[in-house]
Order: C-alpha cells, then sequence, then structure tokens
C-alpha cells in the first residue's frame, strides 16, 4: 500500500545515519523531475582516523567518491541526497532491509524486511565484496533481468575487472555486440564509472524495438549521454569511432564470430564474447566422416556436438591469437547458472601467434576438414587474412 514519500524518507535518513548501516543504494528519477545526481552508495568505512561514511555519487558522466565524519557532515550530506529525485532507495543494516520505490503519483511503495545476510565490519577500501552489482541493486528495478541473468551479469563483470590493467584511466570506448535487454550494457556502464573512467558505451542488436526501449530506459537512468544504443547487425551496424573494449554475452552460433571478427577490424585493445550455441561446426562434422581413429567422437550426437563446441572456441582461440592477441578460454560463471559458461578473453598485443601455433592451428582444421566461420569473416575478398597492428603471424585462413 503506498505511503507518504515524506514519512518514507524520513524513515531512508534514520536508517542511513544509524551506525548498524551495512550500504544504501539510490537510484532512478522521479517522475517529470530531473537529479543531479543519477546515481549514490553508501557505506560505512574504517579509517586510520576514524569510522566514517562513504559516499559514491555519479553525474551520469564521472564518478566522486567522498568519506564524510559521523555528526553534522554526515547529517548534511545524506539531507542533501534525500533532496535528490531518486526513484529507488535500498536501504540494508545489521537488522533490516528496506526497499522504497516513488511511484507516479509521488508517493512511496516500502518494502521492509529482516536482514538477509549478517552486516559486514566496516573497513577500508580493499574489503573482499560479494557482488560487483549485487542482485538487490535498484538499477534492476529498472533494467529488469531474472535471478539467473543478474548472476551472469555479475560474473562476467568480474571477468571483466580482471581483464583490465588496475590502473586504467581516462577514456574507454565500449560497444555490448548483440545486447539485446542490455543487462550487461547498463551493468559494464554502471561498473567501469566507478572505478572512475569516463565511459562511451553503444549497445548493438538488430531490432529497432529494442533500441528504442534500451534508450528509453537509458534516459530514465541519467545516462543518456553516455550509454547509447543502435539498430542493426553485428556485421555492420554503425559504431564510430571505434571501441577499446568489445562484449558479447550469448550471441547465437556464428553471431559470436561476427562480434570477434568485427573486434579485430577495429584492433579492439580487450574482448570479452561469451558464446552461446554452436551450430555451424557442428552441422560440417554430421556432414562427413571423422578422421580416423576419431569416429567414436562424433558417431554419437550428443557427443557430436559437445565435441564441436570445444573445436569452435578452440579454433577460435587460435584464430585471434593469429591476429594479433593473446586469447584464452575460460569459464566465467558456474554451470549451474547457464550450461553456456565459457568466456572467450583476448588482449591485443600486436603479434602473431608464431608459427608452431599456426602449423598447430591449421593441422586441426585439415584433420577435421571445417571452415570455422571466423576464419571466413577475417578473410578480405583475396582470401588473405585481415590483421591487427604489428600483427606479423603467417595466414592460417583455410583454404
Amino acid at each position: 500500500m503506498p505511503e507518504p514519500l515524506d514519512a518514507a524518507l524520513t524513515e531512508v535518513r534514520a536508517l542511513l545515519l544509524d551506525p548498524a548501516l551495512t550500504r544504501a543504494v539510490a537510484a532512478g528519477r522521479r517522475r517529470g523531475r530531473r537529479p543531479t545526481v543519477v546515481r549514490a552508495e553508501l557505506r560505512p568505512v574504517a579509517l586510520k582516523a576514524g569510522p566514517r561514511l562513504q559516499i559514491s555519487t555519479s553525474d551520469g558522466a564521472r564518478p566522486y567518491t567522498r568519506n564524510v565524519s559521523p555528526g553534522a557532515e554526515a547529517d548534511a550530506a545524506v539531507d542533501a541526497l534525500l533532496a535528490e529525485p531518486f526513484g529507488n532507495w535500498h536501504v540494508e543494516t545489521a537488522g533490516a532491509t528496506l526497499q522504497l520505490r516513488v511511484t507516479k503519483s509521488g508517493e512511496a511503495q516500502v518494502h521492509r524486511a529482516a536482514a538477509s545476510r549478517p552486516a559486514a565490519p566496516a573497513d577500508g577500501h580493499d574489503r573482499a565484496k560479494e557482488y560487483l552489482l549485487d542482485p538487490g541493486d535498484p538499477i534492476f528495478a529498472e533494467i529488469g533481468g531474472s535471478a539467473a541473468k543478474r548472476r551472469q551479469v555479475d560474473a562476467f563483470l568480474r571477468a571483466l575487472a580482471a581483464t583490465l590493467p588496475d590502473d586504467l584511466t581516462g577514456r574507454l570506448r565500449v560497444v555490448d555486440l548483440g545486447c539485446g535487454n542490455a543487462y550487461l550494457t547498463f551493468a559494464a556502464h554502471h561498473y567501469l564509472t566507478a572505478r572512475g573512467l569516463d565511459v562511451e558505451l553503444v549497445g548493438v542488436d538488430v531490432r529497432e524495438d529494442q533500441r528504442q526501449r534500451n534508450s528509453e530506459l537509458a534516459e530514465r537512468l541519467g545516462w543518456a549521454d553516455r550509454v547509447s544504443f543502435v539498430a542493426g547487425t553485428i556485421a555492420d551496424a554503425v559504431v564510430e569511432p571505434a571501441p577499446d573494449l568489445v562484449l558479447a554475452l550469448h550471441a547465437c552460433d556464428t553471431a559470436t564470430d561476427e562480434a570477434l571478427a568485427r573486434a579485430v577490424r577495429w584492433n579492439a585493445r580487450w574482448i570479452l564474447a561469451a558464446p552461446c550455441c554452436h551450430h555451424d561446426l557442428a552441422a560440417q562434422l554430421r556432414a562427413r566422416p571423422a578422421p580416423t581413429p576419431y569416429e567414436l567422437l562424433t558417431r554419437q550426437g550428443i557427443l557430436r556436438e559437445r565435441f564441436a563446441d570445444v573445436l569452435t572456441d578452440a579454433l577460435r582461440a587460435g584464430l585471434l591469437r593469429s591476429h594479433g592477441y593473446r586469447a584464452e578460454v575460460v569459464e566465467f560463471v558456474d554451470s549451474r547458472h547457464t550450461p553456456r559458461n565459457l568466456l572467450i578473453r583476448a588482449r591485443r598485443t600486436g603479434t602473431g601467434g608464431g608459427d608452431q601455433q599456426a602449423a598447430e592451428y591449421q593441422q586441426l582444421v585439415d584433420q577435421w576438414q571445417v571452415t570455422p566461420r571466423l576464419a571466413t569473416l577475417l578473410a578480405d575478398p583475396t582470401g588473405d587474412a585481415v590483421r591487427g597492428d604489428g600483427a606479423d603471424g603467417p595466414d592460417t585462413t583455410p583454404h
């Protein structure tokens, strides 16, 4: 049942200033009002100078973090945040959790519950976080997503955190290819800006209705000036300037190959792609007998499909290495959350993989008599491989 907004905000204020506060997040905006701060996060920290309330805010372009002292300074900072027209508040203390959503009529819908997990002691910046993007974050009230999808996104962000240099600063251009409902797009923007980066992010999806929906979400979140969307195919969508980082989460079948090929042509510095279904090589394996003595690998349909998955991703990684990338295939999330839990992670080095790796790749292709879709996409009309900056490895495109 809706409640008066002023009374609900007074309750939020008391929790924010409570010594038992563990974490609070404010996001979204009320209808008809544009905030100066589009997101805020509060948590207690323990510094040498004593306990402080850490407040991290973003104006939609750059994050800002400060630590305020208990008492008058914290009171003033909290009052300033409560004066912002946030549409959602999520507050956790040692004993309770409160979620507040402001309705279109300006009333408050409040959900109160006992604490779902024990409070962690306040400490410094190196405290291990349970999530990079908490499934209870108010941002999900806007972007949606199932619990499984939220876990996948958080796991993907952890892989991203392990990929980017710790000392990375400045502007970062990012594209999310095959973004769909843009769960990863918005989550990546949230995470990267929280790291202090100046992020320009473009989501690409073939459907115009998805572009419109995602653009409206970006506007509601106050991110429209930094997060934009393009309707088009992965291979042909106009993205300018070229990105530094390319993301692709579960682009189906050869759409992952299109994402990898586009990233290589852009000379992207980093690539993270979690493949989805693998039908292309599976069909090729089904159409011809397996080489001796590997007939047992492909005789049964289920084994052939699983082997095709492994072969496809192995060849993709090999092609990336020959085009100037250091590439690896890792598990980014537990298989109980999704069976499609592998991630191709690549960093541009500008040097080819060397003669030995090229020979291993070509031997595998010749032995199984397959033509990887990525190899075809990375070939120009004359059949010569398109290479990244300084890549000097031999042509490994099968003919």
